[in-house]
Order: C-alpha cells, then structure tokens, then sequence
C-alpha cells in the first residue's frame, strides 16, 4: 500500500511546500485582465492535469484489483521447492488484478471477453507473477500471431469500430481458435462479477524440487462463491445502466466483510511424461484432461483489502509471467514464451523503467539488489551503493543456483509449427466442449455466436467459419448455419 500523507490538516500548499494564498482565483493583470505566467499555482495545477494519465495497457486496460492472502492447505514439496509453498498454513499476501482483454479503458465490465487474471504474490524470496485469464485455453498458440489477433479485437483503422468481418475472418482462418471460442461464445463469456467465476493460469509451468526433480503444472482457481453468468440480454442492459458493475461489486463486497475466496488447485505432470501425452502439453488451445491428471487442492486465496487509490495500485501496478521464483520456472509453451519478454517491455514503456519501485510491484520480504540505477522516476534507494558486480565494497553477489530446472533440447533451429501429439488437432477439444454442454447452454451458445456471425459481410468468410465449427461437431455446425442463415434472410 503506497505512503500515507495527511492532506486535510494546515493550509494547501504547492507540490514544493510553499502556501497556497488562493485556490479559486488566477493571478491577473488587474480586474478582468489576462492571466499571468507568474502564477505557478495556476501552472503547476494545470501542467500535472494534462500529464495525470498514462499510456493504457495495449489489451487488459479495464481492470479492478485487490489485496488478499494465499494459504497453503497441503504439502507440496516433493514438487516444488518454493518457500511461500513450503509447509501447510503458510500465508503469503498477495495482489490481483481482474480486467477484460480488448475493452479500452472507458469500456464496461459486462461485456463478452476473456477475463485477466493477474496475481501477484509477494513471497519471502521476491515477487512471484502468475498472469493468466478466467478461460483455461487461449485463441492462438504462437505469440508471433497476438498482435494480429488484438488487432482483429481492436477498432478497425477505417471505420473507428470493431468489425465482425475481422474478427470472423481472422477466426476462420485460424482453426485453432474454435476451442476458446466455444468457451467465450458459451454461458461463461460473461462473468456475473468477478467473484463469481474461476480463474487459471492457463499455461503449463515448470515445478522443480529441492532432489531437481522437474514437473510440468496447470493452476486452477475455482470461485467458492460459485459460478455466476449473464446471458447477452443482462450484460447488454448491465453494460448501459452500470458501466463499473464489477468493479463496484468485487469493492462493495470487501468493504462489508464478504471476502471473496478460491480454492486453489494445480493439475502436476511428470516431466517425463510430456512427451508421450495425448495432446500437446504446451500448447495453450488445450487442456489436461482431469481424467488424466486429476487437480490436487493445494490452497486458499482470499481477497481482504481494496486499494486506497486506484491509479497508484491498480493502474499502475505491473505483472510479468517472467517474475519467477526458485522452485518455478517456464515451459515450451510458445505463447508463454513470448509473454515473459512482452509483458516487461510492455510495463517498461507504459509506466517507466522504475515502475518496480512503487509500492504496489515492489517486494515486501526482500528487496532489489542490482546495478539497475537512474531513469524516470528513480528516487535514489540505493544511495552511494556501487552499481557493479562483483564489487570488493560489500555489495550482492549471484547464487550460483537457477531458479528452475533444465530443459533437454535437440533439433536445429528453425520456425517450426508446434509439434503435434497423437490425438492432436484443432477441433477435438472443442468438440468435447461443446457436448458437455446442456441442450439449454448450446441453444444459447448457438445463439450467441449465430448473432454475431450473421453481422459478416461476406459469405466466404461465414462459411468458413462455419465449417471449423461442424469440424468440431457435426451437430453444431448444422445447428450454427441454420441460425446464421435465419439471422440474414
């Protein structure tokens, strides 16, 4: 939480100390004449005004946050050696941020889209980020192809808007996303509050024990309020009444003492066993299947304490996959990859290279020790510390000790398209999705997606699109066409 400063008592004063001798009144050249430039009320207020925003988050730019406490409810380290996972009861604080993915920051919360699921926990050996959404799949599995999607997501550059046709063009021509699609386009694209749905990590992590024994890991945080949705029609009249529902809700509830909590649970894969596995274990459009690695519960997350400024500990707080600890590590995943490098440089631009000192990103048990000095918004911590290594002045020293294990390679190197598993292919997994569904859930997944469908202008691309859906399941895309082609008779 940032420092507290007392604003209320003695007089206003400027951001240097001196008094304010008026607040409602500019400095003039005489009775109605203009205003002077001597007035440095008058410009001060004026200069922070204009500079009082920052760039918004590319995607993930509406969000709400809160802080809260991790507990560990079972023994984990024959899989991993990371302290804050260490023994039973333990409790580490923590901060997450909820947001949707395309909306700018002036959107409304109840609408279609994945939701961000960024949780921080301040652990005793520094931060550890885990950066996911409330879908455990993704639309794409190379990150050479997110900011083709986004772009599809995003307002068109000739018409200001997002437009079907780019969305539905850039979707066909993308099988592999009719997975996260079904999902996004079923009952739970639309989360009641963001208390009441479940979050992943989405990815696969590396888990390393203290014998170097490697796993592969899924996280899954399953809402202990339960499953809460809208249907189109809610989210549509919501979306226009309260624009700021689910922040409001997720900040109401802490306030009266209804602490919002998940139950927190991990899929684990011996590493040996990855490469022998049905599907591809890193590629993002895919799930484990319980069936085939059950979820151990392992902890609580509990939400406890709304920030006191929004703009200090929600806007500009920052989360990386790559914000590790000893014990976890990446995997393959293509996607992950290219987020450990994104997220930072994304952070680095967009709240300046020393957004890890502000109160909301920084460790709580340790602190930073490195050469890293100077830059916008340097405050000058480390004071005459050398800013080398190795120093003889008693400066930090490196351990010696990777964070994660090792990962066997072989091959040449080349742009290769992620091998496939042997029941891997885009449709299978979206296939079973949709046959767990109720006959009530997929008449409204089919008329969610049918709605939005029939808005394409051209017929390619419907059928198209189509056609990937009844690859999925026969009965669903016949179901699909039917209602697309009512919508544009």
């Amino acid at each position: 939480m940032s420092e507290q400063f007392d604003n209320t008592a003695g007089p206003l004063t400027t951001e240097s100390g001196a008094p304010i001798s008026s607040n409602n009144q500019s400095e003039a050249a005489g009775v109605g004449g203009p205003l002077l430039i001597q007035d440095q009320v008058l410009l001060e207020k004026l200069a922070h005004f204009n500079r009082e925003r920052i760039p918004e988050r590319v995607v993930h730019a509406r969000g709400a946050g809160a802080y809260g406490t991790f507990t560990v409810t079972a023994d984990v380290t024959k899989y991993t050696k990371a302290k804050f996972l260490s023994q039973v009861g333990k409790e580490t604080e923590t901060f997450l941020r909820f947001s949707t993915v395309a909306d700018s920051l002036g959107g409304a919360d109840a609408r279609r889209d994945p939701r961000g699921w960024a949780l921080k926990f301040y652990t005793e050996e520094g931060n550890y980020d885990l950066v996911g959404n409330n879908t455990p799949v993704f639309f794409i599995r190379d990150a050479i192809k997110f900011p083709d999607f986004i772009h599809t997501q995003k307002r068109d550059p000739y018409t200001g808007s997002q437009e079907a046709d780019n969305v539905w063009d850039f979707w066909s021509l993308s099988p592999e996303s009719v997975h996260q699609v079904t999902w996004l386009f079923g009952d739970r694209g639309i989360p009641a509050s963001y208390r009441h749905m479940d979050g992943f990590g989405s990815h696969t992590f590396q888990w390393v024990n203290e014998a170097g024994e490697q796993f592969w890991v899924k996280y899954h945080f399953k809402t202990d309020q339960g499953i809460k949705n809208l249907t189109q029609d809610e989210a549509n009249r919501l979306a226009g009444e309260d624009p700021d529902s689910h922040q409001r809700d997720l900040r109401e509830s802490i306030e009266r003492g209804d602490y919002p909590s998940w139950t927190v649970q991990v899929q684990i894969m011996p590493a040996a066993e990855a490469a022998s596995y049905r599907y591809n274990p890193f590629d993002l459009t895919k799930v484990w299947l319980n069936e085939d690695y059950p979820r151990i519960t392992i902890g609580k997350l509990e939400l406890n304490r709304n920030p006191d400024n929004i703009f200090a500990e929600v806007e500009q707080s920052i989360f990386s996959p790559a914000h590790f600890v000893p014990g976890i590590g990446p995997s393959p995943d293509k996607m992950l990859q290219g987020r450990l490098f994104a997220y930072g440089d994304a952070h680095r631009y967009r709240v300046g290279i020393n957004a890890d000192h502000l109160p909301v990103n920084r460790p709580h048990a340790t602190e930073a020790r490195n050469g890293n000095r100077d830059g916008q918004g340097y405050d000058g911590r480390h004071g005459r510390q050398k800013n080398y290594e190795p120093n003889s002045f008693g400066g930090p020293y490196e351990t010696g000790q990777p964070l994660w294990g090792p990962t066997q390679l072989t091959g040449t190197t080349g742009e290769w398209e992620t091998p496939k598993h042997a029941e891997d292919d885009d449709f299978v997994q979206a296939g079973k999705l949709y046959r767990l569904m109720t006959e009530d859930e997929q008449d409204r997944l089919i008329a969610n997606l049918s709605g939005f469908i029939a808005k394409v202008t051209r017929e390619d691309i419907i059928e198209r699109a189509i056609a990937n859906f009844a690859k999925a399941d026969e009965n669903y895309g016949k179901r699909l066409a039917a209602a697309v082609a009512e919508l544009r008779k």
